[in-house]
């Protein structure tokens, strides 16, 4: 029997559509943005196994979100190639009704020898954080000494084994890692792998963010346009975060995604699971509506159905356009290894 779909849209006319899963809060990294080692340190308290959502919780409330106008799904973390058996949960993912794509976030390095299941259990599309090329900085961004040639020699096995199109996250921070915009554009040219250049964004509280930090997408886009001339690529589809960009000599596609100097609030339909199951209606939200408990005080569908669709549908979430008209307003904010960027 095909799906039943009960789209929902929020105050501001915005479908549900994307649904970004955190199945673990923990990371084998220590970026500085996400999770820096100092206020993360060896004695951290992260989740405990018991207050994860278990692999039937998050496949039943995925097949809820499905019916409410999910169609995409994106596993984060942390990283959520630490989550034991993941496989087995992309398996059963990809066979929910409605469903049509299933991605997943990684710093790659576990990718590797995760291929051969990940490809086997049905999944779709890779994207992989990697915010340098250079061995120092590299080493300094990632907090734990895992190596470069690591990390490159997982994204060729991936790109060999079939993961088309790849894309590739690299945020940008001024006088971190700005003057390797061209080299990462350049590196991966020809390749098929799609890089994508995030702008340095205030999520969560530790990571030290300063607007004199972020460098803007039109200025990263000009560096590359005077080394490869590119041309504008229309969305894939209404909501899509990045902004396309081809070579005009066919060396493939890169994107940018510009929170900070081109707020994309208007647009979108992003929904987000925390490993603990809680559900939030923006990246930068303060408090989430928990679905755990829900679910483990033996609610019914119906009712766990309608407790999403009420906060969706009140949904009036703008962070980054209103960050853009004034002046932050301070408040906490849920730390991106809650769930996922």
């Amino acid at each position: 029997m095909s799906l039943v779909r009960l789209p929902v849209s929020d105050r501001l006319g915005r479908p549900m559509h994307d649904l970004r899963i955190s199945v673990i809060d923990t990371c084998n990294f220590r970026c500085p943005y996400c999770m820096p080692a100092e206020v993360f340190g060896e004695n951290y308290l992260f989740l405990k196994k018991q207050e994860l959502l278990s692999f039937d919780e998050i496949v039943r409330l995925a097949s809820l979100f499905a019916k409410l106008g999910v169609s995409k799904i994106k596993l984060t973390g942390g990283e959520p190639l630490l989550r034991p058996w993941l496989p087995e949960l992309i398996e059963r993912l990809v066979r929910i009704d409605g469903i049509d794509d299933v991605a997943l976030i990684t710093n790659g390095a576990l990718l590797e020898s995760m291929l051969k299941p990940l490809r086997d259990s049905g999944l779709t599309r890779l994207t992989v954080s990697l915010d340098s090329l250079d061995e120092q900085i590299f080493a300094r961004l990632n907090g734990r000494g895992h190596r470069l040639d690591q990390i490159l020699s997982a994204i060729e096995s991936a790109r060999a084994a079939g993961f088309s199109p790849m894309k590739l996250n690299m945020v940008v921070q001024r006088g971190v890692n700005d003057h390797e915009v061209v080299g990462m554009a350049s590196h991966f040219r020809n390749t098929g792998i799609i890089v994508r250049f995030i702008e340095f964004m205030d999520v969560g509280n530790r990571n030290g963010w300063s607007k004199d930090l972020v460098v803007p997408s039109r200025e990263l886009l000009a560096r590359i346009n005077a080394e490869y001339p590119v041309a504008p690529v229309a969305p894939n589809y209404r909501g899509e975060v990045a902004e396309r960009y081809r070579y005009l000599d066919g060396g493939g596609e890169i994107g940018f995604i510009s929170s900070i100097s081109q707020p994309f609030c208007g647009s979108c339909s992003r929904v987000r699971l925390s490993a603990d199951g809680k559900l939030y209606t923006c990246l930068f939200a303060h408090t989430g509506t928990d679905l755990r408990e829900l679910l483990r005080e033996g609610r019914s569908d119906d009712e766990v159905l309608a407790r999403i669709g009420r906060v969706w549908s009140g949904r009036d979430d703008r962070y980054s356009e209103a960050r853009a008209e004034s002046t932050p307003d301070g408040r906490p904010k849920v730390e991106m290894y809650h769930i996922g960027g």
